[in-house]
């Protein structure tokens, strides 16, 4: 019996390979289909301590940390801040924040003062990959102030994110303070594509010379005015959260909280999302 040769038998190896040649290109539409990553969300909160002195004259440091707790902060810029410092008595008050608090700190000091330092302290969840105090210019023989630079690890962030915390100069005249925006500005530009924040009490009101210098590298995360001070029934914004890259980032919510005595300052939170 002869038997007629299967029509289709030839037709395999070239089906196998066509199907094999497909495979990579189904992956590579499947993996561009598939959900992004979830973005980055940070509590980011900046807050004038005033050594841990409230409006009552008691210096009371637990009252502080519980303010900051109240928040649940990722990240905490803190200003006037004192470290061993006699007129505190002598407590490191950074490393008591972060003690009370359970958050990791690290301190900026910028002035000694009665046999410690005063100056700038950041508070973070997140891990400190490193930091550095920058000394601003000083103009006129003024209050000697800093940006203290700390770089964190941020869950689920393909990069650090690069919290630049500070306190600007207070004096009518703005020559200092729209000096230190300069210079927080040229060390920025050597980190172009960095997830940055600059957060603190910049002493100086949203349509003022200074943060409209700033605003043009960096975003405010709330364009409706919050007054936080004075702290008894605030009428000023001088204390901020801002961003950049704009693109990079969205605001959730910004607010002032609602705390009268701890300090002088209100704290002002920000609820952010690093979106890529």
């Amino acid at each position: 019996m002869v038997r007629t040769p299967r029509r289709n038998a030839g037709r395999w190896p070239r089906w196998i390979a066509v199907l094999t040649a497909l495979v990579p290109i189904v992956v590579a539409v499947a993996a561009s289909q598939s959900p992004a990553a979830p973005a980055v969300r940070a509590r980011v909160l900046s807050y004038n301590i005033h050594h841990a002195e409230g409006v009552d004259k008691v210096l009371d440091l637990e009252r502080i940390a519980r303010v900051i707790s109240s928040a649940q902060p990722d990240l905490v810029a803190l200003q006037e801040v004192d470290r061993r410092a006699t007129r505190s008595t002598s407590v490191d008050q950074p490393a008591e924040l972060g003690r009370l608090t359970g958050l990791r700190h690290v301190f900026g000091p910028n002035i000694p003062l009665q046999g410690g330092d005063y100056g700038n302290a950041v508070l973070s969840r997140w891990p400190i990959i490193r930091s550095v105090n920058h000394q601003l210019p000083n103009v006129d023989a003024g209050e000697q102030r800093g940006v203290l630079e700390v770089h964190v690890e941020a869950p689920g962030a393909r990069t650090p994110v690069v919290l630049w915390a500070t306190h600007f100069d207070h004096r009518s005249n703005d020559a200092e303070r729209r000096a230190s925006a300069q210079s927080i500005e040229a060390r920025i530009r050597q980190q172009p594509d960095a997830a940055a924040l600059l957060v603190g009490d910049l002493n100086d009101v949203p349509a003022s010379p200074t943060l409209k210098l700033l605003g043009a590298m960096w975003t405010r995360s709330n364009t409706d005015l919050l007054p936080t001070i004075p702290v008894g029934k605030p009428a000023r914004q001088i204390d901020y959260v801002l961003y950049r890259p704009a693109n990079r980032w969205r605001t959730i919510e910004t607010r002032v909280l609602d705390e009268a005595v701890a300090s002088d300052h209100r704290p002002l939170l920000a609820v952010l999302e690093l979106v890529h």
